[in-house]
């Protein structure tokens, strides 16, 4: 999910017990997806806990914010990324869930309404690397929001789509999956989380 590494080359993100292992990546798309990495802030950095901020005023800059969080999430294979993965506190997130469809922009997001029936999924998240966690969430969402010029949008969402963007509103008020996992599999998370810190 937005931050969730990229399905197709993580099979286990598509609840998938049957799945193949993946291929590995090609030279150059590794060396783009660790340059990429760089550039997302990981599990420790108080951003992450954080609320964001609305944003207030749409222009060029914003445009070009969403621009370069969709080149870093694609290129991190990534699948949704928040401002505060990239260390801004505001109320944006870019996400795509097929390969072949064009980046979604979301600023200001609101969930307007979401269904009872709700299901657990496995997450992973790029800014925390290693991390694999069962978060359960509602199925179906309606979210309002903006564009990068500023027009009023409505999303409905079911599956994974409905999911990448709430684990991505998550971010927006400092939520990580985390938070969210069952107390043994977040004990775990964290034991991977320190050994990585100490590295």
């Amino acid at each position: 999910m937005a931050d969730q590494e990229h399905q197709h080359e993580h099979p286990d993100l598509e609840a998938d017990d049957g799945a193949q292992e993946p291929p590995p990546l090609d030279p150059e798309t590794l060396a783009r997806r660790e340059a990429a990495l760089r550039h997302v802030v990981k599990f420790g950095d108080p951003v992450l806990k954080s609320s964001a901020k609305p944003v207030a005023v749409f222009d060029d800059a914003l445009r070009t914010e969403i621009q370069r969080m969709g080149e870093l999430m694609s290129d991190s294979l990534g699948i949704g990324l928040a401002a505060n993965q990239v260390g801004r506190l505001r109320r944006l997130l870019v996400y795509r869930v097929e390969e072949d469809s064009p980046i979604q922009a979301l600023v200001n997001p609101q969930i307007e309404w979401a269904s009872e029936e709700e299901e657990w999924f496995e997450e992973g998240c790029l800014s925390l690397p290693r991390v694999h966690v069962d978060v359960e969430r509602p199925v179906h969402v309606r979210v309002r929001a903006r564009d990068g010029m500023g027009a009023e949008i409505l999303v409905e969402a079911s599956g994974l789509e409905a999911r990448v963007i709430q684990h991505e509103m998550d971010h927006l008020d400092g939520v990580l999956i985390v938070d969210r996992a069952p107390r043994d599999q977040r004990r775990e998370a964290m034991r991977i989380l320190r050994e990585l810190d100490a590295a």
